[in-house]
């Protein structure tokens, strides 16, 4: 048990926790008068968004050497960080709806949650831990902005503000975290 202590502090999952509930009781409080529903997404994705980005501050150790010479298999341990990270996010956003605000649905948040880990990992593998955050910002920037279409490549990039039951939106965001969880595992950060 101890080396679980050890890896969640030096992965700051304390501070990345602490952020991610944070942003849910921001988004509690916001949301008090029950006007969000279902109608809007983009509040939904903001805060799963701000989540996925508190949890990619820990997908990198603070010595890459002392890391490499780990007893246990990096592999397991990586996949395991994203999923649970990815599963966090999805709980506390899930439990702010518990107290009756409606802001999305279960699996637009698993969907969600899940995706937007796998952009985080995609990130730490290209730019490294310190600016893995970078990417979800910029396509949840863009899917934001970008102009509406029915077509399949515009569905592609705004996966995350798309109904659940899109399949090009489910099938983007399965891709990216399978892709983004398998890179990070096997490769982990960038140094």
């Amino acid at each position: 048990m101890r080396w679980l202590t050890l890896y969640a502090r030096s992965r700051q999952v304390p501070a990345s926790l602490a952020a991610v509930l944070a942003t849910a009781l921001v988004v509690w409080a916001l949301t008090r008068d029950g006007s969000a529903g279902h109608a809007d997404p983009r509040l939904p994705a903001l805060v799963i968004a701000a989540g996925a980005m508190a949890v990619s501050v820990g997908l990198g150790g603070q010595d890459p050497a002392l890391d490499r010479t780990a007893a246990i298999r990096r592999a397991p341990r990586r996949a395991a960080h994203m999923l649970l990270g990815g599963a966090v996010i999805g709980a506390a956003l899930l439990a702010v709806q518990a107290t009756g605000d409606d802001l999305a649905t279960t699996a637009f948040v698993i969907r969600d949650s899940m995706g937007l880990m796998g952009l985080v990992a995609v990130g730490a593998v290209f730019w490294g831990a310190r600016h893995a955050w970078s990417l979800p910002l910029i396509w949840l920037s863009y899917a934001i902005h970008a102009p509406s279409s029915a077509g399949v490549p515009t569905q592609m990039a705004t996966w995350m503000l798309l109904p659940p039951g899109t399949d090009a939106g489910t099938w983007t965001a399965i891709a990216v975290t399978v892709a983004g969880t398998t890179a990070y595992a096997v490769a982990g950060p960038r140094r």
